[in-house]
């Protein structure tokens, strides 16, 4: 029997917290040292408009990546929390009884990604980069009766590991810059 059957509860998947801490631990990496550069050129953008936008990019991206899935009785949907406008991150919802379909494609670096097709044809994107992806695809499966089998992550945890690791290297290289401008 499914666990969303045994549950009132709806099970929620939240972006997995290694790929969160890599993509904001890299955009700072990226990011910092800009405002330093700018200061020490002397460039005709001043480094408090830099400071500035570098402050708004980051509630941006820590706004995407606060996508939550949720999986009840009804359907699926993809939410963000009540502070990110809707016009920004919309979300979806698609109730069990309108899914057609799990359809996959491949992606323009050679990956493969999976679409729910609905009865009406429309598509949405199954996401990828949750914590707890097998057990979303199960109980998938279990509500839609699609096979799931061979459905697998996008990205394996091990390259986000390694994408870490650089990102790491690469704020300790800031942080030696940073601290020779200073």
């Amino acid at each position: 029997m499914s666990e969303i059957a045994n549950s009132p509860e709806p099970s929620i998947f939240r972006i997995s917290p290694l790929i969160r801490i890599t993509l904001i631990g890299l955009y700072v990496a990226l990011t910092v040292p800009l405002p330093f550069l700018a200061q020490l050129t002397d460039a005709p953008i001043p480094a408090s408009v830099l400071w500035g936008g570098l402050a708004i990019g980051l509630v941006l991206l820590y706004a995407a990546l606060s996508e939550r899935v949720v999986l009840d009785d009804r359907g699926i949907r993809v939410t963000y929390p009540g502070w990110v406008p809707r016009f920004f991150r919309p979300g979806w919802s698609l109730p069990w009884s309108e899914v057609k379909a799990l359809k996959p494609r491949t992606t323009g670096q050679g990956g493969l990604v999976y679409y729910f097709l609905s009865q009406s044809g429309e598509g949405y994107l199954l996401p990828m980069r949750v914590a707890g992806f097998a057990k979303l695809v199960r109980l998938v499966g279990e509500k839609t009766a699609i096979d799931t089998t061979d459905v697998r992550p996008l990205a394996q945890p091990w390259m986000y590991f390694i994408l870490l690791g650089c990102t790491l290297l690469l704020l300790f290289i800031d942080a030696v810059t940073i601290a020779a401008t200073i």
